[in-house]
């Protein structure tokens, strides 16, 4: 089944042409219509309920179709300004806080979530080392002094995720008007620190999008990571992140739950927040998640959660042919480059479909043992693309 993917039209989105979600969509709906001025955010693939995606034959949505909802939510992002500072909740918390406040925290599931770049991509992920914590403190004295003699001492005492907590929560709890004051003293006074750390471009950026928000201090608290095409970031259950700037395909567990705490105008569940999120820290470079080659041609991303599971492919134009063996489980393909068609089983008949950039594909459970991607015509470009499925890599 061919689909539409659901396009979703945030602020932070880039806009116009220049957004890789609106490119996709035109080349994925020929209803759709560019508006330069518009934010063009995300693009949906799957069965949550604030985005279904439509089946092009029918108009039927997809959970109607399939009678059941998808284990996975697949998305396109295109980010031109920060998302929020964000943690995720877990399971249990996910099913507490939906049911105590369902209008904020949407559905009862978890969100543990992956991004591959498919842009220079830029992102803050998990607390830093508490020694480099300490060490910006120390050397950006107006945050040492708004976080406060008692906090910072400790941090220097015992360098570790408690006193990482009790830095945090004093800056997070800090009135607006100091906040506010603390990055203009930074931003006037501190140039030189800043760019001798490469943290300039970033704490202006930011700071001009959301001037004044606590969130442009969390670069102080948080792993600065860069990702270049096909690098990739797995966020588990309550580690603290934002992403900052670029395109990505990011898959995650079916929800939409958020708890937000800086860079947004949206609701900011600051206390929910501090008592969810790991302050355990990590060097930066452990941050990002490394796939797992099958052959030349395909790479998987295997995440630790049953949920999901990202399977990259890159057919070079040469090859006449290319069968990839998969398991029973409905799947969904977006061509990001190149053509193919895509040979298969459905419960009706064997069926051919042509690929080209933009194309959305739920691969039904009846395909398995193997799908194959063979040539197309007069086309000289190598394919590539991405499949959303339920992770059946993963040993129990």
């Amino acid at each position: 089944m061919e689909l539409t993917g659901w396009v979703k039209n945030y602020e932070w989105g880039r806009r116009g042409i220049n957004s890789a979600v609106a490119q996709l969509a035109m080349a994925n709906d020929p209803d759709f219509r560019l508006n330069e001025e518009e934010p063009y955010a995300e693009m949906w693939m799957g069965t949550h309920v604030c985005g279904v995606s439509v089946v092009k034959e029918t108009g039927e949505t997809l959970d109607r179709v399939l009678k059941k909802d998808l284990s996975y939510l697949f998305k396109v992002l295109s980010i031109n300004k920060a998302l929020s500072i964000q943690v995720h909740p877990n399971k249990c918390e996910a099913e507490r806080l939906h049911k105590e406040r369902p209008e904020i925290y949407k559905d009862p599931n978890h969100k543990p979530e992956l991004a591959i770049a498919l842009t220079p991509f830029l992102a803050l992920v998990g607390f830093l080392p508490a020694s480099d914590i300490r060490d910006y403190i120390d050397e950006f004295q107006p945050l040492s002094k708004l976080i406060g003699a008692e906090a910072v001492d400790q941090l220097h005492e015992s360098p570790d995720g408690q006193s990482v907590k009790l830095c945090y929560e004093k800056l997070m709890k800090t009135e607006e008007s100091v906040i506010a004051k603390c990055i203009n003293e930074i931003a006037k006074n501190y140039q030189k620190e800043l760019k001798s750390n490469d943290l300039l471009e970033v704490f202006t950026k930011i700071n001009q999008d959301f001037p004044g928000d606590v969130g442009v201090l969390s670069l102080f608290f948080l792993n600065l990571i860069r990702l270049k095409p096909g690098q990739a970031i797995y966020l588990g259950a309550n580690e603290i992140h934002a992403y900052l700037d670029g395109d990505c395909v990011e898959c995650m567990a079916c929800s939409d739950n958020v708890i937000r705490a800086g860079l947004t105008p949206k609701y900011k569940d600051v206390d929910q927040l501090l008592n969810s999120v790991i302050f355990d820290s990590a060097e930066n470079e452990h941050k990002t998640f490394i796939p797992y080659r099958i052959d030349e041609q395909v790479q998987v991303y295997i995440p630790p959660v049953s949920d999901f599971a990202v399977i990259s492919v890159n057919i070079d134009h040469s090859l006449e042919s290319y069968k990839l063996a998969i398991q029973a489980f409905g799947s969904i393909l977006i061509v990001l480059k190149g053509s193919r068609t895509l040979k298969l089983k459905t419960q009706q008949r064997d069926k051919e479909i042509v690929l080209t950039r933009g194309s959305i594909v739920y691969i039904p459970v009846e395909a398995a043992p193997e799908i194959e991607f063979a040539q197309a015509e007069d086309c000289d470009d190598d394919f590539s693309g991405y499949i959303a499925t339920s992770n059946y890599f993963r040993v129990p």
